[in-house]
């Protein structure tokens, strides 16, 4: 967190006083699982409905994990359909590549954006430093539903630096809030959605309370990355790995404990909402649609190689020669 939150423009004072609260109407805890060729996720919307969380899809707390020598791993080439990954890093670094043209490095507050439209092929692995030292990596991939009207939008890539990220602070300066995309009190962040949506990471002190003004038509969902707390008036506990869905309002509150765990200084939160698309939902692996027949569509067209080719410089996960990290890790 920057050293003077008090420097920066702040939020707007909610009128906490009225009748704009959203309620908190559940709390749910992720479930552990493996991903890609086999690194640790926690899926935070396990528990909820689709039509809670529209217009989101799905979502995973990469991590938290402080890899050793050759433990760190990744996904394969594989395709995607009819939504928007967004992979936004927190701790470490990730490599992505698109059969559109689209990459780079994501590295620490850094964000992916990939409109995957009517086909994409990609890839996020590693880079091969990391995958030799070690090291800690903790991030978060969300699916972002389209419309029916845009499913079959041509494929984009927006890559948005730490420095991109709109920081705002609490008017009592005890919190930042890091907009990445969307409208939050007035202050707009970088990420450009076809779908409209907020996304927010937000850090409170020890001890502070945020009183968070999000658009009503948004829905209002509370992903607590790291640390403890409690949200709403009737201050319900909340820990890290567990997410909160909020009622309706124009205002959501959420608390820090006084004291956090050793692992972290902050409450650190994943504040996300959207406006809900209200149509039917297919999703079958790596794509979401509105029917059977159009994921029928999306295996056949994939199969075919319709949906896009692995160009010929791609980039591949890193396999560390075993012998080598024998003698680094006896310290020869």
């Amino acid at each position: 967190m920057p050293e003077k939150l008090t420097d920066l423009p702040h939020l707007d004072a909610v009128n906490a006083s009225g009748s704009g609260e959203r309620s908190v109407k559940s709390v749910t805890t992720a479930p552990t699982g493996l991903e890609g060729e086999g690194f640790p996720v926690r899926r935070a919307f396990a528990g909820l409905s689709m039509q809670e969380l529209d217009p989101f899809v799905h979502m995973d707390q990469m991590g938290e994990v402080d890899y050793a020598p050759g433990e760190p791993k990744g996904t394969p080439w594989h395709p995607h359909r009819g939504f928007e990954t967004v992979t936004y890093m927190i701790d470490g670094t990730f490599q992505h590549q698109d059969s559109n043209g689209g990459g780079g490095l994501i590295t620490n507050g850094s964000t992916q954006w990939m409109t995957a439209g009517k086909g994409i092929l990609h890839i996020e692995t590693p880079p091969e430093d990391l995958v030799v030292s070690g090291g800690l990596f903790h991030g978060i991939q969300l699916w972002v539903n389209l419309p029916a009207k845009e499913k079959m939008i041509a494929p984009a890539y927006q890559g948005l630096e730490a420095d991109d990220v709109v920081l705002v602070s609490s008017p009592d300066g005890e919190s930042l809030v890091r907009v990445i995309a969307g409208d939050v009190g007035g202050h707009r962040g970088p990420g450009s959605t076809h779908t409209p949506m907020a996304m927010t990471h937000v850090s409170l002190s020890p001890g502070a309370q945020l009183d968070l003004p999000w658009k009503p038509t948004f829905n209002a969902l509370v992903y607590v990355l790291a640390g403890s707390g409690s949200v709403g008036s009737e201050r319900r506990p909340v820990r890290s790995g567990q997410l909160i869905a909020f009622g309706g309002g124009e205002w959501l509150r959420v608390q820090a404990d006084d004291r956090q765990d050793s692992r972290t200084v902050h409450l650190e939160l994943l504040v996300l909402g959207g406006q809900p698309i209200g149509e039917h939902v297919e999703h079958y692996g790596p794509f979401v649609m509105n029917s059977r027949a159009e994921i029928v569509q999306a295996l056949e067209d994939f199969q075919a190689g319709r949906l896009g080719t692995v160009p010929a410089n791609a980039l591949m996960p890193h396999v560390p020669d075993p012998h080598s990290l024998r003698v680094e890790n006896t310290g020869i």
